[in-house]
């Protein structure tokens, strides 16, 4: 049987004659829905991946985003609550930014970050959370929940993930009791941990072995345990400072292994490669090899890369022992340490940088070569100790020796002499009288640029300064002049600072300033700059000499304007400006209580 002609007509495809298209109207396989806007309002989308919602005070998290985004910021809000329904869906999410914002922990669902895979950088600093995210993603890479009210980790907050480097918990309010043993567990690849600005007690166990960087600091840690930091063989900085320590929380085996008795093994250092930072390092590592005449071990260093130590402002008597020979950089500052041992230094050969400010250091606090063993130390640091005179036998390379507000009263002919290759020298507030200085206490130091002897009791220039100085601070001392002999040489002289002295004249004519030095010592009477450079002087230049009552300024650079009608105010004193030779001739109109108009040439 033949179909009939209305069937016929239905089965035949059809297409609309031209011009007869409705754009309005669904095509085959469209949705008759509106399509969604491609970024949320208010929102910026410079990506199609990106979507920056920050700082515009959204109380309420954001819909329509869409789920393409890999970069999603949030950032300064005042959001107080993540919906899962809006969060899950954001499948394709590798960055999440809710930094400074009012979330809760209640506010935050176990199951929030269940479905975001691909989350490789999270961060919620500067928020209300009070106890870490129950489970966070395994593909993270960087986890940053500072500056909230954490009291609680768990096991799977960073746990089992393998990928991750980077833990920033610091200014919260964890406790010992609020870490879990197991809390990196399945984490073996984490270089940067901060802690810091907590309640820990001691320091945690079973911490990574992959640590590279260990922030500790702000806390009230009494004690390292013995074993703590056993596997942290990776470990290159560790900051340890503002805490409670005393010598009995550093035992012999913090820094180092414990010494044995084994007379068929013996100890080999070996060459051991990492690269979980993007520059590969080398690190000595500890290999037990079958010797069999072998001598009993000694104790070996187990923080074997260890470049920079911070144990400032603790409670410390002593310098801890076992210190590794890789450490650069030993914080001692602040603590109550009275003397140096030797043989506390001893291992740490390679230490660049030592800083034992503000400790009880006296009369015998660093005795004679204590500090020997330290053939490369670089800068040390003994600022506010109880030192009535240089340390003896320092380090030979040593470039700069920091001294200032110790009791210093004597430097004789050889007290520098140990330190040729000295640049630095710091002695400032001590009690160092001319009469105590001896005439070539400076002439060892070939290389010195900086020398501060400001705040001692110094009546003259010390004798034989270095040619090289470039800086000469003597401020706060009783100098009444100024002679030429001590200065003639001193060619690359760039800064003389002389505020607070007793001096009269002061004659730096003839020299390449370029402006008025500042600071001049109050007493001043008589200034000469002559043949210089000067081609301004400001408003302020003499506001620190107001008994200046002659001013010699020729042939340096001035012209009509260059000198500001201010600069003169308040020197009730000034009789004699001398401008002679200058590209201008220059006036100079003193204020109308001053005794003499000043002339405006020499005699």
């Amino acid at each position: 049987m033949w179909p009939s002609p209305l069937l016929l007509v239905l089965l035949l495809p059809w297409s609309p004659a031209p011009g007869m298209e409705d754009a309005a109207f669904p095509h085959l396989g469209e949705s008759s829905q509106p399509t969604p806007r491609a970024c949320p309002p208010r929102c910026s989308c410079p990506q199609p991946d990106t979507v920056d919602c920050g700082g515009l005070d959204l109380q309420v998290f954001p819909d329509n985003i869409t789920r393409a985004a890999q970069y999603l910021s949030l950032q300064n809000n005042q959001l107080q609550e993540l919906p899962y329904n809006e969060l899950s869906r954001l499948d394709s999410l590798r960055t999440l930014n809710l930094y400074n914002n009012l979330i809760s922990s209640e506010g935050l669902p176990d199951e929030a970050f269940e479905s975001l895979t691909q989350l490789q950088h999270i961060y919620v600093a500067h928020n209300k959370l009070s106890v870490a995210p129950q489970f966070l993603p395994r593909s993270l890479r960087v986890v940053d929940l500072a500056a909230n009210q954490v009291t609680e980790i768990f096991p799977l907050t960073f746990g089992e993930k393998p990928e991750l480097r980077s833990v920033y918990l610091h200014n919260n309010q964890l406790s010992n009791a609020g870490l879990p043993p197991d809390a990196f567990h399945g984490s073996e690849a984490v270089v940067t941990l901060s802690l810091s600005g907590n309640q820990l007690s001691y320091v945690p166990p079973s911490l990574p072995p992959s640590l590279e960087r260990l922030h500790l600091q702000d806390n009230l840690i009494s004690k390292v345990p013995r074993g703590a930091l056993s596997r942290q063989t990776h470990l290159r900085e560790l900051y340890l400072q503002h805490n409670q320590l005393t010598d009995s929380g550093l035992d012999a085996t913090t820094f180092r292994s414990l010494s044995s008795s084994a007379p068929r093994w013996n100890l080999q250092l070996v060459s051991q490669h990492h690269s979980l930072t993007p520059s590969p390092k080398i690190c000595l590592a500890l290999t037990l090899v079958a010797q069999p005449d072998a001598r009993p071990l000694s104790p070996a260093s187990k923080l074997h890369c260890l470049e920079y130590l911070d144990l400032s402002y603790n409670q410390l008597a002593m310098v801890p022992t076992g210190l590794p020979r890789t450490l650069a950089v030993l914080h001692l500052g602040r603590n109550r340490i009275q003397r140096v041992e030797v043989a506390r230094l001893h291992g740490a050969r390679g230490l660049r940088y030592l800083l034992l400010q503000h400790n009880q250091l006296g009369t015998t606090g660093l005795p004679a070569g204590a500090l020997r063993p330290l053939q490369g130390l670089h800068t040390l640091h003994l600022y506010s100790n109880g030192l009535d005179r240089v340390p003896p036998m320092l380090p030979r390379r040593l470039q700069a020796l920091v001294l200032p507000h110790n009791h210093v009263a004597t430097l004789g002919a050889h007290d520098l002499a140990a330190t040729p290759g000295l640049a630095e020298l710091n002695l400032a507030y001590n009690r160092l009288a001319s009469a105590r200085v001896h005439h070539w206490a400076f002439c060892p130091l070939r290389a010195l640029r900086s020398l501060n002897l400001a705040g001692n009791q110094l009546t003259r220039l010390p004798g034989s300064l270095p040619s090289g100085l470039h800086t000469l601070q003597l401020q706060r001392n009783q100098l009444r002049a100024l002679e030429p002999e001590p200065l003639a040489g001193l060619d690359q002289l760039r800064e003389l600072s002389l505020a607070h002295n007793r001096l009269r004249v002061l004659d730096l004519s003839h020299n390449e300033l370029s402006f008025v030095p500042p600071d001049l010592p109050e007493a001043l009477e008589e200034l000469h700059l002559q043949g210089n450079r000067i081609i301004l002087i400001g408003p302020e230049a003499f506001l620190s000499t107001p008994c200046l009552r002659a001013l010699f300024l020729r042939a340096n650079r001035l012209h009509m304007t260059s000198i500001a009608p201010e600069a003169f105010l308040g020197l009730l004193h000034l009789r004699v400006v001398d401008t002679e030779g200058n590209p201008e001739h220059v006036l100079v109109q003193l204020p109308p209580t001053a005794p003499r108009h000043p002339r405006a040439g020499g005699p």
